[in-house]
């Protein structure tokens, strides 16, 4: 039987974010799926740095089709969760049943990739006290006041956490990743 992946996202998560770990992961031969709030074509977004402006901007990314819906997945019948940054967490974190999913994950210890905005939902459970982190820049306040400890690099593993600050880190964070799904899953 094929190891599955669950992604967990939703509309104004970072494009690159959700679909290079998607097919990145297919590639190594694990089946992923893809869970948002309900079974519906995605909108993604694209976050960029432009000269002039003091942050990010935000411009129209790729459609892709939700899977399943959070009131779907059962865990267990994954070994792996990704977490996609983007805008998608900041309204996520609110989503009981996906607060569900992902404390089944912590609590079983299975590896979990979180990447950009994406700590604010494994924030939302409680999931970083005491853990070393990495996230947008931006988040380092939210990562402190979380529990954990902030450190500024591509990639950052603490156990089976493996969390990076945005899509120009990818290569480092896969890397990472799949070393622990390798032994783990």
């Amino acid at each position: 039987m094929t190891p599955k992946i669950l992604i967990v996202t939703g509309d104004a998560a970072e494009s690159l974010e959700v679909l290079y770990p998607y097919q990145r992961l297919q590639e190594e031969g694990y089946e992923v799926h893809i869970a948002a709030p309900a079974r519906k074509q995605l909108r993604f977004v694209v976050h960029d740095f432009e000269p002039g402006y003091d942050t990010y901007t935000e411009k129209p990314g790729y459609t892709w089709p939700a899977d399943l819906a959070f009131s779907e997945v059962a865990p267990a019948d994954y070994v792996a969760l990704v977490i996609p940054g983007g805008r998608a967490p900041e309204y996520l974190r609110n989503d009981p049943e996906l607060r569900k999913i992902l404390k089944s994950f912590f609590d079983a210890d299975k590896p979990v990739a979180q990447i950009c905005h994406g700590p604010l939902l494994t924030a939302a459970i409680g999931s970083l006290e005491g853990r070393r982190v990495t996230s947008y820049p931006a988040l380092e306040l939210d990562m402190q006041a979380a529990g954990a400890t902030f450190q500024d690099a591509e990639a950052v593993v603490d156990g089976t956490l493996v969390s990076s600050r945005a899509w120009p880190d990818h290569p480092t964070w896969m890397r990472e990743f799949l070393k622990i799904l390798r032994e783990k899953a």
